[in-house]
């Protein structure tokens, strides 16, 4: 009688077990897909100044015209690039032009002392950070699933239920590690 309480017993807590494993990794994954959403709401919030923030500078940088393309090239690459690391590629693009753009424009006093400008420009430059916020609070959600996924016993649920261990953002090449380079 003895052994079947106790062959019962582990029984029901292999279950608890497994239904445990499986929630936590339900959470992770819902928890790194949340993040990720965050990105996309920033990376919108985004793409909505520049146009604004182009318009104020085009009337004191007339003779900028090369980097006003550089821009808004690689926003209309970044708002169309498919999820991944092309995504990223497109995103990390963006921020190195939005970049050479305020670097550009330092060199022209009346538009640093522009109210507009520099109201555009510090929103830009929150939502940069903010960017960068959702883009570690995605990294640090992946981790936790990846690490779930890929250890020993929850690897053969995540395994069973096919649970798939996410990509990191990330710097993709040593070109994007480099400041950037303005010439005037």
């Amino acid at each position: 009688m003895n052994t079947l309480y106790i062959v019962f017993g582990l029984v029901v807590f292999v279950i608890f077990w497994l239904i445990f494993a499986y929630n936590r990794l339900v959470r992770f994954r819902n928890r790194a897909k949340e993040a990720l959403s965050d990105i996309d709401v920033q990376t919108k919030r985004r793409y909505d100044l520049i146009p604004n923030l182009m318009e104020s500078v085009k009337g004191y940088m007339t003779h900028e015209r090369e980097v006003f393309e550089k821009v808004t090239e690689a926003r209309t690459r970044a708002m169309g690039a498919p999820a991944g690391k092309e995504k990223l590629a497109a995103e990390n693009a963006l921020s190195g032009t939005l970049k050479t753009l305020f670097a550009v424009a330092e060199n022209y006093p009346q538009l640093r002392a522009n109210e507009n400008f520099l109201n555009l420009q510090n929103e830009l430059t929150d939502t940069e950070n903010k960017i960068q916020a959702a883009r570690r609070f995605y990294n640090s959600n992946v981790r936790d699933m990846n690490i779930a996924i890929e250890t020993f016993p929850t690897n053969i649920i995540a395994r069973t239920f096919g649970f798939l261990a996410m990509e990191f953002f990330g710097i993709e090449n040593e070109a994007e590690r480099e400041p950037v380079k303005v010439k005037f």
